[in-house]
């Protein structure tokens, strides 16, 4: 046999067994390591915290008999911080909790041999080797090295390994719609119902291109807003047609947007929204022009608007269209083969796994058979997925408050009361407050997954403290989109560049004439002896050049971001430099946030995810530091 290096590093010791290993690939270190279902999960991790349930595969060379002995003979070899009173606990260098961390036996550490020299270097090239062991297991890198728009984006750093229940919504989060089918059909039925109380809907089609997740509709003045982090508004739309820069300076320049203002400001927080907003924009444009009967009222854009959301929330709640939706689920719901391995790795690492929706039980136990069980091993059910399943769960105020508490007890839906909630109940109402007590979990050692900004991410957060992750489908696109638009910018942000060089020039020579008007020196004794003529053909020469400039930026500017919506360009930025009102409140209430579910099945149930540095205006300009000039204040040192 191969001897192994006295220098190799532990991960290089891994790929050293691999490639040297007596018999199969499956002896030696990587016994633990097997394969599920194809590539969709080629590393098998060995879950050894509280509550796990480790389902080993077998063959031939590896008897189910032995699997519970080499399970015991791994775990022998780790403790796991379970809760907050293991003398373990502790709070890291990053102010995240070690419960769930894993660490070596106390006794075992004067065995685990480590390569000699400086941390540095050995974490250098450990890395190295582990990049190498990934290829090798055929494992996909995650991002940021592998594919950016399905990474998992970190506002604030949590680490996985401390969450000790994971609570899910269901629609646009564990089951993803095609937009187009399912928005369209309840644009249908809203405006089929405004067809029967008397509006003029004829003519009109569902246009998914016209609004995008995260504008603001105005009630007020009949118009649909793309707002800036700071609320001033970036492009605006007016019924179906867009509005100048003009405009929008002459209406929005002396306010800002504020989302606690409701009676005037419509926040597009889901996908769901996408319909609604389509339906008020094309109305708008009806009371316009007039076209309105006269006897169904006076109208102003507010009192329109009310009456488009009673429509469409008639077409919700009718139920026809949830139960089209129901009988052919091929045509609206994509089915990621993924989401039920990600699910299962979350179980079997010890996570209690809840399902809280506003959906009713009917509806949401047959859109989750559909979307789950085709994928699940060994004839299991989706409700063996979960915990705890709540139905109807009226969020927010879920979140906010309690409500009463039924147990549903027959396939069928039917109820009966009760005062708590058991681990593996399936329920309709309560409230968060229950779901804790019952599992024995508070705060932030529940993290909850949700696409609505406001009903799922912001409330679970402000009113509980749980940690939180945003589903955005649209990332995906997005993603791309700054990929595709990557050249277009730099060309944009160049002539930009370019027009500030030229302008401080101008700025510079007007500042001169200004001087010499007033019989005063220049700033320089250059541009004090230059000559007024010179001055002059030199400004006016440089006045031309800046309007070409600008005539050759501000199409391009209307045009960055067209990759993903040619009206409203990105949906994480507003203007060249600055982030959306969406981004926004991504950034104050999302821990994390990512395109789907299934994303979370690359980066493990153990990952710590870590917050990136905030850029920041003066950022730039430590490029341009002098290190030969500066001086720096001598600090007194801390006592304690």
């Amino acid at each position: 046999m191969a001897m192994r290096d006295s220098r190799m590093g532990v991960v290089g010791a891994i790929v050293f067994a691999k490639n040297h290993g007596s018999g199969s690939s499956r002896s030696g270190i990587l016994a633990p390591i097997s394969s599920r279902r194809g590539s969709l999960a080629q590393l098998r991790v060995l879950s050894v915290t509280k509550g796990g349930n480790e389902n080993t595969v077998d063959d031939d060379r590896s008897p189910r008999r032995n699997g519970s002995r080499k399970r015991e003979q791994v775990a022998d070899k780790f403790d796991v911080v379970r809760n907050s009173s293991d003398s373990k606990f502790d709070i890291d260098y990053l102010g995240e909790s070690t419960m769930g961390d894993m660490t070596v036996k106390r006794e075992d550490l004067g065995s685990v041999d480590l390569a000699p020299g400086s941390i540095e270097e050995l974490a250098r090239e450990e890395a190295r080797e582990a990049e190498c062991l990934l290829e090798e297991l055929n494992v996909p890198a995650q991002y940021p090295h592998g594919i950016a728009s399905r990474g998992i984006f970190c506002s604030r750093t949590l680490n996985l390994r401390s969450i000790a229940a994971i609570g899910y919504d269901m629609d646009y989060t564990l089951i993803q719609y095609n937009v187009n089918a399912w928005e369209g059909r309840a644009y249908k039925y809203g405006m089929d119902n405004l067809r029967s109380m008397g509006y003029p809907v004829d003519g009109l089609k569902f246009d998914p291109e016209l609004v995008i997740r995260g504008l603001i509709m105005d009630k007020e003045k009949g118009n649909l807003v793309k707002a800036d982090r700071f609320g001033y508004v970036k492009r605006a739309m007016h019924g179906t047609r867009m509005v100048s820069n003009r405009t929008i300076s002459e209406i929005y320049g002396r306010e800002l947007v504020d989302l606690r203002n409701e009676n005037r400001w419509e926040f597009l927080n889901t996908l769901f929204s996408v319909s609604e907003a389509v339906m008020y924009m094309q109305m708008v444009d009806r009371l316009d022009e007039g076209a309105i009967p006269p006897q169904l009222g006076p109208l102003d854009y507010n009192s329109l608007y009310k009456v488009v959301a009673k429509a469409l929330f008639r077409a919700h709640v009718e139920g026809r269209l949830k139960a089209e939706i129901v009988n052919e689920p091929e045509r609206f719901v994509e089915p990621d083969a993924e989401l039920p391995l990600t699910l299962l790795d979350q179980r079997e690492a010890g996570k209690k796994l809840l399902l809280i929706t506003n959906s009713d039980y009917q509806y949401t136990s047959k859109m989750m058979q559909y979307a789950y069980n085709q994928f699940l091993p060994n004839n299991m059910d989706w409700r063996d997925l979960f915990d705890m399943v709540i139905v109807s769960a009226r969020k927010p105020e879920f979140f906010q408050m309690s409500h009463p508490l039924y147990e549903i007890v027959t396939k069928d839906g039917l109820m009966r009361p009760c005062f708590k909630a058991n681990p593996g109940g399936l329920y309709c109402g309560g409230s968060a407050q229950m779901v804790e007590q019952a599992l024995g979990v508070h705060g932030d050692e529940t993290l909850y997954v949700g696409d609505h900004i406001y009903t799922d991410v912001s409330q679970s957060k402000v009113h509980l403290r749980w940690r939180t992750a945003l589903i955005c489908s649209e990332l995906e696109k997005e993603v791309n989109a700054l990929a595709y638009g990557k050249d277009h910018r730099a060309k944009l942000i160049e002539l930009m560049n370019q027009k500030e060089v030229v302008g401080d020039v101008f700025n510079q020579l007007r500042l001169a004439l200004q001087r010499r008007n007033s019989g005063r020196e220049a700033q320089t004794n250059a541009a004090t002896t230059m000559d007024t003529d010179e001055l002059a053909d030199s400004m006016q020469n440089l006045l031309v050049l800046m309007t070409r400039i600008d005539q050759k930026i501000a199409p391009m500017l209307e045009a960055d971001g067209e990759y993903f919506n040619k009206r409203w360009g990105y949906l994480s930025r507003a203007g060249l430099w600055d982030k959306s009102h969406l981004m926004r409140q991504i950034e104050k209430y999302a821990d994390i946030y990512t395109s789907r579910v299934s994303n979370f099945l690359r980066f493990t149930p153990f990952m710590y995810f870590r917050s990136q540095a905030q850029s920041l205006a003066h950022d730039c300009h430590s490029n341009w530091f002098d290190m030969s000039t500066a001086s720096f204040p001598r600090s007194e040192p801390v006592t304690h």
